[in-house]
């Protein structure tokens, strides 16, 4: 009998010996987006621009403006066409205005200049930081008879961390649509 307790007691010290249960950390969605194809996008409105095949270009409701949707990021980058009708100065300040309405909420906003004589490309693109409603602004002109804006918009809260690979993806996406762009003659 004392053989038998002795055995009971050195199975239930072996047995009951384990690790307490630890529970698992959090862990963060990695967030991989395919390797862009670019697709050839002609408008009517007297420019053309390449634009990933992971996105789609949909007519907005105003003539010769764009939605360029990301429907997995839910994102759209919202594309406007102006003609320039000795106003010039007027629509790089509304531009203007666009990104800087935004100091509030930015923590920095970064921009860039472009210049493509060759094709009479010019503009300004900018990448606004922090917790914005829009990540990315730009402008593209010809600065005599055409403009073009670029604004991206998420269908979500602003959240910079949850935000900065679908961000940097799109980012991607524009500068390369920035380098292609050109104006019809």
């Amino acid at each position: 009998m004392l053989k038998n307790l002795c055995r009971i007691l050195i199975g239930l010290t072996l047995f009951s010996c384990g690790k307490e249960p630890v529970p698992k950390p959090k862990g963060d969605l990695r967030l991989e987006y395919p390797t862009p194809k670019y697709l050839r996008f002609d408008s009517p409105c007297n420019y053309s621009f390449d634009y990933s095949d992971f996105s789609r270009v949909e007519n907005a409701k105003e003539n010769c403006w764009y939605y360029i949707n990301y429907p997995k990021m839910k994102a759209k980058v919202f594309i406007t066409y102006f003609p320039i009708k000795n106003d010039f100065q007027l629509h790089v300040k509304e531009s203007e205005k666009m990104v800087y309405e935004h100091t509030i909420k930015a923590s920095s906003i970064d921009t860039k200049s472009f210049q493509y004589p060759e094709k009479k490309v010019y503009g300004n693109f900018y990448e606004l930081k922090g917790q914005t409603a829009s990540n990315i602004q730009f402008y593209v002109t010809d600065s005599t008879r055409h403009f073009v804006t670029g604004n991206l918009y998420f269908n979500s809260r602003p959240r910079p961390d949850s935000l900065a690979p679908a961000v940097d993806y799109v980012k991607k996406d524009l500068l390369h649509l920035i380098d292609s762009f050109e104006w019809k003659k």
